[in-house]
């Protein structure tokens, strides 16, 4: 057996991806050699597509037999591969417990949002169906602190805190997200793609800010002469923008 070949030829794994240009890496078995190996195959068909890719590594179809995984691990030979771990996808109490012991958040199970990352062969088109009416749905108003480890979906709408936000709190809105208080949390807006979406918040202080899967880390946001500030966040082309209220 050759350095290059994984002691199974199954795939070890499916890429795919989502409308918010987060790549979804989910795990079939609990093979990290294997992984390895199969992973540095696929990103040398693509790398700048692979080159700092935000990732959510999905451990929910695993079979209940695999044993325990080293996520920590997992995360560092993703990172080796120019993948950054932004959240887990799991059902398992073993696999949520080790996300929360690194503070990484952790997303519910889900079937099928994703779509694999291959070519397709193209099909008839269509005639097209008249668009249906936008369902609007109310804001989604928060009174109360938001606390490390809760997360908060505003779904089909915006999301607005009147209260201080928590380091390791998450925010996630289709919509707009405002936040009057500290904001040292995570801001995830326009979560299904809505590229208009901004995030408005009274101190910035946020570990994470994204608006439609393109996102800045408190390392990047701490060299914005606004840190600190009343500012708003708004999306450019492949920029985040951030401005003074």
């Amino acid at each position: 057996m050759s350095q290059n070949e994984s002691p199974n030829h199954d795939p070890v794994f499916q890429l795919k991806g989502s409308m918010l240009a987060i790549t979804t890496l989910e795990l079939t078995r609990n093979d990290p050699e294997g992984l390895d190996v199969q992973l540095a195959a696929k990103v040398a068909q693509a790398p700048n597509f692979f080159s700092n890719a935000p990732l959510v590594l999905a451990l929910d179809k695993l079979p209940p037999t695999e044993g325990l995984v080293d996520l920590p691990g997992l995360i560092r030979l993703c990172r080796r591969h120019g993948l950054r771990t932004l959240a887990i996808r799991a059902k398992r109490i073993e696999d949520i417990a080790a996300a929360i012991a690194i503070d990484l958040p952790v997303l519910p199970p889900s079937g099928a949002r994703e779509r694999p990352v291959e070519p397709v062969e193209a099909v008839a088109p269509q005639k097209p169906e008249a668009p249906s009416e936008p369902t609007i749905k109310p804001t989604k108003i928060i009174t109360t602190p938001v606390r490390g480890g809760q997360t908060i979906y505003a779904e089909g709408c915006d999301l607005v805190v009147i209260a201080p936000v928590s380091p390791g709190a998450e925010l996630m809105a289709d919509g707009n997200i405002h936040v009057y208080g500290p904001m040292r949390g995570r801001a995830l807006a326009g979560h299904k793609g809505n590229t208009q979406a901004r995030v408005f918040c009274q101190q910035l202080t946020a570990e994470l800010i994204s608006i439609a899967g393109k996102y800045k880390v408190a390392e990047d946001l701490r060299r914005d002469p606004l840190w600190g500030s009343s500012v708003q966040i708004s999306l450019s082309g492949e920029m985040l923008n951030i401005n003074r209220l």
